[in-house]
């Protein structure tokens, strides 16, 4: 399988494929209806990036936009839920944390063919590779620190004081969090994968004492924040399908996956740092990422790193099992699907390394 350049191959637009095309006089009559401000004409082009809910650029000559939707076809239970993201973000904007400006949710499918929401468009600069090429030392440092800063900054939000209270249930998130992916694993399940067996049933009896209920973002990492298109800042954080209340521990931990994820040929992967010389490109060592974020929050993972992390690696392999799935059943978004999808067994192997660090 061709070798995919990140950075090439998810930034920008391209034109929208077919079976995820909108009707786009439809869309537009709508938006003008319910959005103020919004004034045609409105053409619509599709991002590169977007694994799970297909993402696109609107564009008007007063203003851009970006809509978030359903992708069509059959859906596990419970994924996609654009409906969450919104309220996410919509949350979250109004107390002044990073994200694009929520615009207007609509469950109505006969719009654009699957509910859908629209924000504001935020221009910057978005890194698929966590080494951040063509970038400085200087930049790069400024840049994981703002990255932890922000996540630190989430997890400190009262889902209470925010209106989010009902958002999920919070408590045993981790618990709940296997057994979901486990169901959603074998719901799309297309290969055995031992380790992902002895993971489903060792991990239930393994899971870390809670820390406080909080906003967790499910999928926190760098070619998920829009940065300053010249300075180390933090514009917006995307992606909020996976949002909920729960462990903070457990969403900062899942955010390490990136100083350990298995290095791929294909380049289709969440990016990795494995194999780098971290000093040099100005990156910190995670021992030291940890302790920035320890420092901002008093929350401490390292009593329970090695079982955080294989409940991570293990939740990353059920969920591109799912885009395996997806493959399968035709309804993937992405032309990089199936080499996600390769990725189950690799991540597989490596949670199950990290139960074994944690006693199994």
């Amino acid at each position: 399988m061709q070798k995919i350049d990140r950075q090439v191959a998810f930034t920008g637009t391209k034109d929208v494929t077919e079976q995820l095309r909108i009707e786009v006089a439809r869309l537009e009559a709508y938006l003008a209806r319910e959005v103020k401000g919004f004034a045609g004409p409105l053409t619509v082009r599709q991002f590169k990036g977007g694994q799970s809910n297909p993402t696109y650029l609107l564009e008007t000559p007063a203003r851009k936009y970006v809509l978030r939707r359903k992708p069509p076809g059959k859906l596990l239970p419970s994924a996609h839920a654009v409906d969450r993201e919104f309220r996410a973000i919509r949350a979250l904007h109004a107390q002044g944390f990073p994200t694009a400006e929520p615009v207007i949710y609509c469950a109505d499918e006969s719009v654009a063919g699957t509910a859908f929401y629209v924000m504001g468009f935020v221009a910057g600069r978005v890194f698929w590779n966590p080494d951040m090429p063509g970038s400085n030392p200087a930049e790069r440092t400024a840049v994981y620190d703002a990255m932890n800063a922000t996540l630190a900054q989430l997890h400190t939000f009262d889902p209470v004081a925010i209106g989010m209270a009902d958002f999920g249930r919070g408590e045993n998130y981790v618990a709940r969090q296997v057994e979901r992916w486990s169901k959603q694993y074998r719901a799309s399940e297309t290969q055995q994968i031992d380790e992902m067996e002895r993971l489903i049933e060792w991990l239930p009896r393994h899971i870390p004492p809670a820390g406080p209920v909080r906003l967790v973002h499910g999928d926190y990492r760098l070619d998920n924040v829009i940065l300053h298109a010249s300075e180390p800042k933090v514009l917006a954080v995307l992606d909020w399908e996976l949002s909920t209340l729960g462990d903070p521990l457990a969403d900062f931990t899942y955010h390490l996956m990136q100083w350990h994820m298995p290095r791929e040929d294909t380049g289709a992967g969440t990016g990795s740092l494995v194999g780098f010389d971290l000093a040099a490109l100005g990156i910190p060592s995670l021992a030291a990422y940890v302790d920035l974020y320890a420092a901002r929050t008093g929350l401490d993972p390292r009593p329970h790193l090695a079982t955080y992390l294989a409940y991570n690696f293990f939740r990353i392999a059920a969920i591109l099992q799912g885009i395996a799935g997806r493959v399968r059943d035709g309804t993937a978004t992405s032309e990089h699907a199936p080499a996600k999808a390769q990725m189950v067994r690799p991540l597989a192997e490596v949670a199950w390394r990290f139960a074994r660090e944690a006693g199994a």
